[in-house]
């Protein structure tokens, strides 16, 4: 069984967010065509409350993109971004959620980050994505959103731990720094997982 992981296509992370993931929208209409050859569809979602220890503005004197220490993990100081409640933290309203069967909110503890859909950074909590999965008898995943060298990378390295054959489709997907996320890339394929884009996919189908 497939299922089809979209990760954190909301506003903040769109064209005009609070942080905006160049060319986020492009890959909307490549993620709802995908939708049609899964077996179950999940999204995940940022949902920060406000103050959240990953944003700069929690640290006086600390500028956006600066790295700290927090709580023993190395975090890299976001604009406030997906604060509960606000139209940043809101799906957008291109993508087509009438099949997502579940949403995995992630990033609510107040001193942790988590780019994963799975856990926190620190793998202190799991969100109940992989026992969803796994209680749906799925076996292989594919990965898709924003954004691909943080969010995306993370849930799909996640995904392989949890013993998932894990696809990061990377035409449905937008990096931050694209450099960065060549260097994921390499990691993620020599942990087991592959690389593959939508278009390939639909033509197979």
């Amino acid at each position: 069984m497939k299922a089809l992981i979209i990760v954190d296509v909301q506003h903040d992370f769109l064209p005009g967010g609070a942080l905006a993931v160049p060319g986020g929208d492009e890959i909307i209409p490549l993620i709802n065509e995908l939708q049609s050859y899964a077996d179950l569809i999940v999204a995940t979602q940022d949902w920060h409350p406000a103050g959240h220890k990953s944003f700069a503005s929690a640290h006086e004197g600390k500028s956006v993109f600066e790295k700290i220490d927090l709580e023993g993990l190395e975090q890299v100081l976001w604009p406030d971004h997906c604060v509960q409640g606000t139209h940043g933290a809101e799906f957008s309203p291109e993508l087509n959620m009438n099949h997502v069967e579940a949403i995995f909110r992630k990033g609510m503890e107040h001193g942790i980050d988590s780019y994963s859909g799975f856990y926190d950074n620190g793998h202190r909590k799991a969100t109940g994505l992989g026992a969803y999965l796994k209680g749906r008898g799925v076996t292989e995943i594919w990965v898709c959103g924003l954004a691909s060298d943080y969010c995306v990378y993370f849930t799909a390295l996640d995904g392989l731990d949890q013993g998932f054959k894990t696809t990061l489709i990377e035409d449905a997907s937008r990096p931050i720094d694209a450099a960065s996320f060549e260097l994921k890339k390499e990691h993620l394929l020599s942990k087991g997982g592959q690389i593959s884009h939508a278009k390939k996919i639909l033509l197979k189908m």
